[in-house]
């Protein structure tokens, strides 16, 4: 499974329900600030991008 950077917090949650866990342990805020793109939600919230998604493409694929 490879999730896309350009898809929103809120639309990766939705479809990966597993995602949640990830967005957490990353300290990306999923709860109002989930209307933007991942990879802008890394940079706001000063998380890895590479990282971030590495993960959830390991929880997507669980």
């Amino acid at each position: 499974m490879k999730i896309a950077k350009e898809i929103t917090v809120n639309d990766c949650i939705r479809l990966y329900p597993k995602s949640i866990g990830v967005f957490t342990r990353f300290k990306i805020d999923s709860c109002c600030g989930g209307a933007v793109s991942i990879e802008h939600a890394a940079k706001r919230d000063g998380a890895s991008l590479d990282e971030l998604l590495a993960a959830l493409d390991t929880a997507a694929s669980n």
